[in-house]
């Protein structure tokens, strides 16, 4: 394999007030870390964690049978296309969500055990503690490596002060990230926000110019970088080349979808940032989606968190012809109406999800994808919604084929197995090694085996 070694501390796409990330591409190793000789041809490891509310209508997310060849029940259905890269595991619990003493509370205390494995103190003013998330657990060692150590993204804007759920603060239902046991990390909202995040660069008053410029001249990032992609090209292997120009091609789309006044016929080649949050929850979430793609895939970041919805969320999906609030029909009372209503919402959070996984499946890493080089886990720190349990949670676990974790089935475990041990698991993958993570017992097993 061709090496370049001029390019070896390449790292981005530079213009003025703008720098662009670089893709994986094996003739031209930009990162240190990647062209070691442990790592020489080998992508890395990327962990991401994706958070529901409400819980979920069981009957219609849980297969019926175990193991591989399972047939995917009706919320699953949009997985059809990346079954054999996912994992649905049922029985993994979260001890601490259970109220434990504190009485009401549950969807509070859902979110914040989701990825910390703690029981959250309950205040809704000061004196908020919960855990340090796993997310940032990684963080800490592989976002050494990375422009941005983490990335918390979310589709719902939340405060962080006052109470949200039964004398909880709202600190617990709006995010599940935490840096310290004392400190959210809160979460990304606005796609304009997001790609000025990502593909900003320079200084502060360059940043400031070059976005004045581009809203003048309604330049896309792409042609403030042009020149210097057309001198890396120069440089690549053909296969490498290929791969660049279906990276900015990628990168263009998002544009166009960003600022297209009507987010649905894309056909003037000059775009420029996002205007702002598109009002249909579909197109906000795929931009989301597309953009944290980007960038898993140009290494901006190995580690993200992403909450299609706050915990204890009440917004209506018209869309989907389901005019109530999602919070409040998770409480059904088992009314078969209300359920067939909470299936519908799931089932459409899983298109969006599927949207996601797709996107990295497309994406050409080595001998895989970028799917195959990343961990996902989906899912909720409730059941049932009506029942405010946190035992036998809805998760799914994706991709991870470079860390050999092993697609296409139906795993159960013993109820009360700690979601925790699943998270342990993941961490050692990406050799982050501790000894435990929240209320783990143990590395989850069978993941990895076939």
């Amino acid at each position: 394999m061709a090496q370049f070694p001029s390019m070896q501390r390449r790292t981005f796409l530079r213009g003025l007030g703008a720098a662009m990330a670089l893709p994986f591409m094996e003739s031209a190793l930009p990162r240190s870390a990647w062209a070691s000789a442990a790592n020489a041809g080998k992508a890395p490891l990327r962990m991401a964690f994706l958070f529901i509310p409400n819980g979920a209508h069981m009957p219609d997310w849980t297969p019926t049978t175990e193991g591989a060849n399972f047939v995917l029940p009706k919320t699953l259905e949009p997985l059809a296309k990346v079954q054999q890269k996912i994992q649905v595991l049922s029985g993994l619990t979260h001890a601490n969500g259970f109220a434990l003493g504190d009485g009401a509370g549950d969807h509070a205390r859902s979110a914040a055990t989701f990825l910390t494995g703690a029981h959250p103190v309950k205040t809704d003013g000061k004196g908020i503690k919960a855990g340090i998330s796993v997310d940032q657990v990684a963080a800490e060692k592989l976002g050494k490596s990375t422009r941005f150590a983490s990335l918390e993204l979310g589709i719902e804007e939340g405060r962080l002060a006052g109470g949200c759920d039964s004398g909880y603060s709202c600190a617990y239902s709006n995010n599940i990230s935490w840096r310290s046991e004392t400190s959210p990390t809160g979460k990304e909202t606005n796609p304009r926000q997001l790609f000025d995040r990502l593909f900003g660069g320079g200084s502060e008053e360059d940043r400031t110019q070059s976005r004045a410029k581009r809203d003048l001249e309604r330049k896309s990032i792409l042609d403030l970088v042009q020149q210097d992609a057309r001198g890396l090209r120069r440089q690549l292997a053909k296969s490498d080349a290929q791969k660049l120009d279906e990276y900015l091609a990628g990168v263009r789309e998002i544009e166009k979808r960003m600022n297209a006044p009507s987010d649905e016929l894309y056909v003037d080649d000059q775009m420029t940032r996002p205007r702002g949050t598109p009002q249909e929850y579909a197109k906000h979430s795929r931009l989301m989606g597309d953009l944290l793609a980007v960038a898993l895939q140009s290494d901006m970041t190995r580690v993200a968190s992403w909450m299609f919805a706050n915990e204890g969320s009440d917004r209506s999906y018209q869309m989907i012809d389901v005019a109530e609030g999602h919070h409040s029909l998770s409480h059904h009372q088992n009314e078969a109406e209300k359920q067939a209503k909470i299936a519908k919402i799931n089932h459409y959070h899983m298109q969006q999800f599927a949207h996601f996984l797709e996107r990295l499946d497309s994406v050409r890493e080595g001998d895989g994808t970028l799917l195959d080089n990343t961990m996902i886990v989906y899912g909720s720190g409730i059941s049932d919604g009506n029942a405010h349990n946190h035992d036998d949670l809805p998760i799914i676990l994706a991709g991870g084929a470079s860390a050999g974790i092993v697609g296409g089935r139906h795993l159960r475990y013993e109820n009360g197995t700690p979601l925790m041990n699943l998270y342990l698991k993941m961490l050692h993958s990406a050799d982050v090694r501790v000894d435990a993570v929240g209320d783990s017992t143990g590395q989850l097993d069978r993941i990895d085996v076939a």
